[in-house]
């Protein structure tokens, strides 16, 4: 491969490519490499986006231990970018797992179909799914749309046209900075009134799941639009006030658009590491320090070098604790899998209102036509540390839940805009049945 012989050429300390690294960790060393190699290359690679060209998806489902270790031992030799799971150690038999083949397909066939391992395909060029998301036409050039995916720069523009347009409902707070020092906002959907009990939601804490930052704009476009004619949403509205956090990992949005449609973290860099950025959500101070493979910087869930490290958690732990009174509830938003995740993801162990918490996903789930699975994160999804769903829930707001919204694997992490509506309309219904149960039984 040019880009190794140049790697080894120019003295880098291992292959550009290393097989024990995720495609995150790969784009990042390419990026390091950047600044050592020469004249055109060099601008070449800074400037050229991440493609996917014939890349695949492939779903597995290991049967049994063994198996599992054959999935576990063919991503330390070929670069599998994990969807589901997340990372190579969560995988165990009887799991459902997705994962992009980068440029070693035939070897990873040949390796499942010996072992006698079925597989589906789900997607068969990721380059061109990713061009296939933008399916919807605009309505009208120049007007927000909620039925396609808007970059960080048109949702900021959004913001100001919100406040602008509804200033007795809507007020925008700048909470804090990214590392690149691009501002943090969140709307405030109610009264001005501090008193009244609030709900905190969040989207996009990973870049990639673009169809949780679709949702957010969804749900304060709807809240406006309905209140006075919802009977639901009006009582809401009368009764509370919402806090919107529509892109949560801001520079890592920006960077999934312009250079790498997979990426996950944000951008902060870290000293004495050729691998840079942290996952957000692993880096909330609860139970941050419990599982051993999110202390690797090269990881798509580095945890970060201590908790609260990054500028986004600590803009929004910092505003969250500060309203901790007024507010009731904490909803965050991800995907994929249709999932509605309930504490906790670090320990086996449930809460002591998971009865409760039960209950109210039921409520918001039964009435959707898509099938939502619920639970506690760790047995339901996957054991994680250092989640802002347990983060709130600790820090005593008792209604914290987590939304993997569409789809269960068909497009991942590429849903197509096609699917932003149906998508948000039935996120928008159990979310109102949810926050409607919290109005009534919070004090």
């Amino acid at each position: 491969m040019i880009v190794n012989d140049l790697g080894a050429k120019w003295g880098l300390d291992e292959p550009l490519r290393s097989s024990h690294l995720s495609r995150g960790a790969w784009d990042r060393q390419r990026r390091t490499a950047r600044f050592i190699l020469p004249g055109l290359i060099a601008i070449t690679l800074a400037n050229a986006p991440v493609r996917f060209d014939r890349e695949k998806v492939l779903r597995v489902k290991p049967q049994d231990e063994k198996q599992a270790n054959i999935i576990k031992d063919l991503a330390k030799t070929n670069q599998l970018d994990f969807w589901y799971p997340d990372i190579t150690h969560h995988v165990a038999a009887n799991m459902t797992v997705d994962f992009i083949s980068e440029k070693e397909f035939q070897s990873i066939q040949a390796a499942l179909d010996q072992n006698k391992m079925h597989y589906e395909i789900l997607i068969h060029d990721v380059q061109e799914e990713a061009e296939k998301q933008f399916d919807v036409k605009e309505d009208t050039p120049g007007r927000h749309s909620y039925a396609k995916y808007n970059n960080r720069d048109k949702i900021v523009d959004w913001t100001e046209k919100m406040v602008h347009k509804h200033p007795k409902m809507v007020s925008r707070i700048k909470i804090g900075t990214t590392v690149e020092d691009n501002p943090l906002y969140v709307l405030k959907i109610g009264e001005k009134d501090e008193r009244r009990k609030a709900i905190f939601m969040d989207c996009g804490i990973h870049a990639r799941e673009w169809i949780s930052p679709a949702f957010c704009q969804w749900f304060v476009y709807q809240a406006i639009k309905t209140y006075g004619k919802n009977k639901i949403m009006t009582k809401l509205l009368d009764r509370m006030n919402f806090y919107v956090l529509p892109v949560f990992n801001v520079d890592g949005y920006i960077w999934s658009w312009r250079q790498d449609r997979m990426w996950r973290k944000n951008r902060s860099k870290k000293q004495r590491s050729k691998c840079i950025e942290t996952d957000l959500n692993r880096n909330f101070n609860v139970s941050w320090n419990s599982f051993p493979h999110t202390k690797d910087p090269c990881w798509e869930i580095y945890r970060g070098p201590a908790p609260e490290s990054e500028k986004e958690t600590k803009a929004v732990t910092d505003f969250i604790r500060s309203h901790r009174k007024s507010i009731k509830a904490y909803l965050t938003f991800h995907s994929y899998s249709q999932m509605l995740l309930l504490p906790c993801g670090y320990t086996s162990e449930l809460p002591p209102n998971h009865e409760e918490l039960a209950k109210v996903a039921k409520i918001g789930t039964d009435v959707l036509s898509t099938q939502y699975e619920r639970g506690p994160t760790a047995s339901t999804i996957y054991p994680t540390s250092g989640s802002s769903l347990d983060w709130a829930y600790n820090l005593g707001i008792k209604h914290t839940f987590a939304f993997e919204l569409r789809d269960k694997g068909k497009f991942g992490f590429l849903l197509p805009e096609s699917q932003i509506k149906s998508t948000c309309k039935e996120t928008m219904l159990d979310v109102k049945l949810t926050v409607k149960y919290i109005l009534k039984h919070t004090s």
